[in-house]
């Protein structure tokens, strides 16, 4: 069966502004207010889900998505690295930081490689069966990256290539092996650019 999959990436956080590792801080007001109003652009969908961070499930309330959280989706495991700036990080830890951002095996914060998440990921995408064949899903920035470079069998390295703004839609259609990415598709109703 072809499964449709929607990745909402969260609303902004103070974290995210200031450019710290995920750490689990809920949605600031900004985020939350913006979330509200792009609450009626969410497409319609037969299974609701969010990772289990407070800003994926305070952006999910805030969409009005009675979302169940699903454990696979947690954001990328930074361990020791995590709430902390990367610039701190990388003041303190220049050739760690500079293993984990050229070696996709390396996890020196130790938590998940780049490739251990996007394996994860892809487990969890590939094994996907929606209700209706549509799947909705407020997933992180890093799970929606692993999310495109398994469905489309890009090398790891290409996760950092790729971006991810706040509150935007990735959709990814197919079946394991098979998956095709819709770029640059905006849900129903926002401006042109993606963005809601």
């Amino acid at each position: 069966m072809t499964v449709r999959v929607m990745l909402v990436s969260p609303a902004m956080n103070a974290a995210l502004r200031e450019a710290r590792f995920e750490g689990d801080a809920p949605l600031d007001r900004s985020g939350r207010e913006r979330a509200r109003a792009a609450a009626g652009l969410v497409p319609e969908t037969g299974l609701a889900l969010s990772g289990p961070s407070e800003r994926c499930r305070g952006t999910a309330a805030a969409l009005g998505l009675p979302a169940r959280t699903e454990p696979a989706l947690s954001g990328w495991d930074m361990a020791r690295w995590a709430g902390r700036a990367l610039d701190e990080v990388a003041a303190a830890e220049p050739a760690a930081v500079a293993a984990w951002l050229g070696d996709p095996s390396a996890a020196p914060h130790g938590g998940e490689s780049l490739h251990a998440l996007i394996g994860r990921i892809g487990g969890w995408l590939d094994a996907l069966d929606g209700p209706d064949g549509t799947v909705l899903a407020v997933a992180e920035a890093a799970v929606v990256r692993a999310a495109v470079v398994h469905g489309l069998g890009l090398p790891a390295r290409a996760f950092w290539r790729l971006d991810v703004a706040p509150l935007t839609l990735t959709e990814l259609s197919g079946r394991s092996g098979r998956w095709n990415v819709a770029l640059g598709r905006p849900p129903a109703g926002p401006p042109a650019g993606g963005t809601w």
